[in-house]
């Protein structure tokens, strides 16, 4: 995959310490873009910029806590007021028992998908002052099984964690698609484009089985044996956030085994994440969650 020259862009990348957002931020720096380090631990972001070198910073950002998401928007807005590309790449999955965010929101579905949506909208102004901005979401396989009740959005009842996170993923990728509808009946600059890695290799997945102990970390690594490398994962977002000719809406990411690994393609959407009537309801739950409004 060729990656266009990025000389005078400015890139946000959230989670770029470590996984898909490191050889994301990595690819990025390589060819020019100033890029913003966004992530929870400034330490380990720290050593993620001195190994990526190029024109970096870091910055703390905790998706977790929306107090947190607004302080760093804030201090990024002030400091760059034109934004080139925010990749909402941070994830969190967990296959322990129910934890809630700072506000109380169900972790994966609040770090995963309404951390993001707050600081998207709290930088769409910055966006949009850019020459070809683009928002790019970072989506899962796991969308396609996943259901959202509205009902029971933060999953107090009958909590099943691999559920949860099918469902903060089919969430984050309904938000995706929603703001490329609003973002073009408001005749914005700004792409929304969508990308999803297949099945990689990243820190997440050893972390995931860390609460079964010693018979986890066996599923893990066998698990990790079955996937591709987070170079290879990384593909499908570095399309979406630098292809040529890309347009608001797409969906990237692999093209061989049922979307698992491979060449970067077009993917599919579930219909549930297509449906507009889903995207409504979503908007309007996470505007009201969030405090945060637009378009």
């Amino acid at each position: 995959m060729t990656i266009p020259d990025q000389h005078g862009r400015i890139a946000v990348v959230t989670g770029a310490n470590s996984g898909l957002g490191l050889v994301t931020a990595t690819e990025l720096a390589r060819h020019g873009a100033h890029v913003v380090l966004a992530v929870r631990n400034t330490a380990a972001g720290g050593q993620a910029a001195r190994r990526i070198g190029g024109d970096v910073e870091v910055r703390e950002l905790d998706l977790a806590s929306l107090d947190s998401v607004r302080a760093f928007a804030a201090k990024l807005s002030a400091d760059h007021p034109a934004i080139d590309l925010l990749v909402n790449n941070a994830g969190v999955v967990l296959l322990g028992p129910r934890r809630t965010s700072a506000d109380g929101f169900e972790l994966q579905l609040g770090t995963n998908m309404l951390g993001h949506f707050a600081l998207t909208g709290l930088l769409l102004g910055n966006l949009a002052a850019a020459r070809e901005p683009r928002v790019v979401s970072l989506s899962s396989i796991t969308h396609k099984t996943a259901h959202l009740d509205f009902d029971d959005l933060m999953f107090e009842r009958d909590y099943r964690a691999t559920a949860a996170y099918g469902r903060s993923k089919l969430a984050t990728t309904v938000f995706g698609v929603e703001l490329d509808r609003r973002l073009r009946a408001a005749g914005s600059p700004v792409l929304s484009v969508l990308a999803h890695p297949g099945l990689t290799r990243t820190n997440l997945t050893p972390r995931a089985w860390e609460h079964r102990g010693r018979i986890g970390r066996a599923v893990a690594w066998l698990g990790l044996l079955a996937t591709q490398s987070v170079e290879r994962g990384a593909l499908p977002q570095l399309r979406a956030a630098t292809g040529p000719g890309v347009r608001g809406g797409q969906f990237f990411g692999p093209a061989g085994l049922f979307e698992t690994r491979g060449r970067v393609t077009e993917a599919r959407l579930s219909r549930e994440a297509a449906d507009p009537a889903v995207g409504r309801r979503l908007w309007a739950a996470a505007e009201d969650l969030t405090g945060v409004s637009y378009l």
